[in-house]
């Protein structure tokens, strides 16, 4: 989706949406939706596309909310690092690793409007955030990170199988690896160590329960 297609995204995304603090992470505010579907429905208007992905940085999803806590309550696993945060969305766990004390953090999301988001978001927050729209599962990325942020990536089997390579490759690397998700279809947790747990409040027209049990979790 290309956010330049509408001549103000900025100004798109103010109008849609409100700025909050984030339930579980309240030390993190973000510009988000009252409704997924309408704004979903305004932003194929806008572009003039249908079957457009849904709005997915415009919500503090589960995942991210536990990850974004995880990192504020445990510092050390980002404070002095160089950090890559995968399918950022809203920006919220790239945003967290920053008040966390990393030293640089890179937001990477291929739809235009999460990047646009991240940056408003990024500047209501006061950090400063690398954003790119690189691909990080179709090739190899020279992108330098001694941690790897994740949240809420495994809810579609082919996504999930690149995402996880991608992130066994980084770990193999040295990197840690941190994943956050509400125990989707397709999170590989066999493979995984599960280092904290959150209950998370969430909408309930985007999840089938207002609070959400999500897990941190790193590779084995």
């Amino acid at each position: 989706m290309s956010s330049s297609a509408i001549a103000d995204p900025t100004a798109f995304i103010a109008a849609n949406t409100r700025l909050r603090p984030v339930p579980l992470v309240p030390e993190v505010m973000l510009h988000v939706a009252d409704e997924a579907l309408p704004l979903w429905s305004r932003t194929e208007e806008e572009l003039g596309e249908v079957g457009l992905p849904p709005p997915f940085w415009a919500f503090a999803w589960a995942g991210g909310q536990a990850l974004a806590r995880y990192l504020l309550d445990h510092p050390d696993s980002v404070a002095g690092r160089e950090v890559i945060d995968f399918a950022s969305g809203s920006g919220l766990v790239a945003i967290a690793a920053m008040k966390a004390g990393a030293q640089s953090v890179t937001a990477f999301d291929i739809d235009g409007f999460a990047r646009e988001a991240i940056a408003i978001n990024a500047r209501a927050n006061g950090v400063t955030i690398a954003i790119s729209g690189d691909d990080l599962l179709a090739a190899p990325h020279v992108a330098p990170a001694q941690t790897v942020l994740a949240g809420d990536i495994f809810y579609q089997r082919d996504i999930a199988a690149l995402a996880f390579a991608f992130l066994q490759r980084r770990a193999a690397q040295g990197a840690t690896v941190l994943i956050g998700d509400p125990g989707r279809t397709y999170l590989p947790k066999h493979q995984l160590t599960q280092l904290a747990s959150y209950s998370v409040p969430v909408t309930r027209e985007l999840e089938d329960a207002e609070i959400k049990a999500t897990g941190v979790w790193t590779l084995k």
